[in-house]
């Protein structure tokens, strides 16, 4: 058997045929194709705008830079993700600041983000990231955010598809931020959308993207009404995102079975912590994360056995160098860091490569 790998991301016939197509057309950068996937995206997730930009950061930095998120204001976020989430706060000259995360679903814990709202009054918004595919609490930290008057900001990243209550991720926060990057459950080689409900937050997400652009009147090009980035996606990524968008419903169903194969193997060995679904959540797994204590161990016994694994993340933002002035209130998250290992669930995995790492994990705790 040839080596099981923690992503596969792929490109079938039909984006291949979409790109071609841009190409033909000679329309490479910004345009109606662009414009089309907004529109297709939105409608997927459920929201009335939809706003690409050129990666996953990006679209982070506009929705906060869109609420008015700025020079001395809070966001109150998890230490327990990519560091860009935290990252796109301080671009924005805000404060990112840290609220620890709940143990079994490693997303905010909502009574660690009700204390901070309850102790500052600088802060802006909530920011909250919808962490290996589980939605985060949202009801809780919607309410959250409308008692203290304060935007709530959905980190879609790794979550394509999943759902609240039967509600897509992404219609709940006043603007959400998702990534193409290939490694998350649909790509555009890289990429990332906003989406929101409220016009006025797409209108000011779409100037930041595009140098601060605002076509009136006879649509004049060059009319620049705020400082902005060139942030936009280009048409080919667009046109890969068409063809990704499709085969997303059913590449998450195929890492959901994965996850379940998954998760009746090895939830009854001793040493491993399997992902909870909490009820009312639609896990849809960009990764598979267990928690086990001697993760070294495990890591290398599966690599030898040619079985790819994952690390996300080895520490907690607030313990980067880049973070070290951060306020560290986050032992749940420190811990996790510490004993969290993602294992192959991609929708390629065959079903005798899950056998595999099933066989493998088994193996390490002496279940044969």
């Amino acid at each position: 058997m040839t080596g099981v790998s923690i992503a596969d991301p792929q490109l079938g016939p039909p984006a291949k045929d979409r790109v071609m197509q841009v190409l033909e057309d000679g329309q490479l950068a910004d345009g109606p194709v662009v414009r089309s996937f907004e529109d297709a995206f939105a409608g997927h997730v459920g929201a009335d705008h939809g706003v690409a930009t050129a990666n996953g950061t990006a679209a982070l930095h506009a929705a906060l830079h869109a609420l008015g998120v700025g020079e001395g204001d809070a966001v109150v976020t998890t230490p327990f993700s990519f560091v860009a989430s935290a990252n796109a706060v301080r671009f924005c000259g805000a404060t990112p600041v840290f609220a620890d995360v709940a143990p079994e679903t490693y997303t905010l814990d909502p009574s660690r983000v009700e204390a901070i709202l309850a102790e500052r009054d600088d802060v802006a918004a909530v920011l909250a990231v919808h962490l290996y595919g589980l939605p985060a609490d949202v009801e809780a930290l919607r309410a959250l955010a409308d008692r203290h008057d304060v935007a709530l900001v959905e980190d879609a990243a790794q979550a394509h598809g999943a759902a609240y209550r039967g509600d897509r991720v992404g219609t709940f926060g006043d603007a959400a931020a998702f990534s193409f990057y290939p490694t998350k459950n649909m790509t555009t080689g890289e990429g990332g959308m906003v989406v929101t409900d409220d016009g006025t937050v797409a209108e000011r997400a779409a100037r930041f993207v595009d140098h601060g652009r605002e076509l009136v009147g006879d649509g004049d090009a060059y009319r620049h009404t705020e400082v902005g980035h060139n942030f936009r996606l280009s048409s080919v990524a667009a046109a890969i995102g068409h063809a990704q968008l499709e085969a997303l419903p059913a590449n998450n169903r195929r890492r959901r079975e994965h996850a379940a194969r998954l998760t009746d193997a090895l939830s009854p060995l001793p040493g491993v912590t399997t992902p909870t679904e909490p009820a009312g959540c639609r896990h849809v797994y960009n990764q598979y994360t267990v928690r086990v204590e001697d993760r070294d161990g495990l890591r290398a016994f599966l690599a030898e056995r040619d079985v790819d694994t994952g690390v996300y993340y080895p520490r907690a933002i607030h313990e980067q160098p880049a973070y070290a002035d951060a306020d560290p209130r986050a032992p749940v998250a420190e811990r996790a860091a510490s004993e969290v290992l993602s294992l192959p669930v991609h929708p390629n995995l065959t079903d005798a490569q899950v056998a595999h790492v099933v066989e493998g994990v088994r193996e390490y705790y002496g279940e044969d």
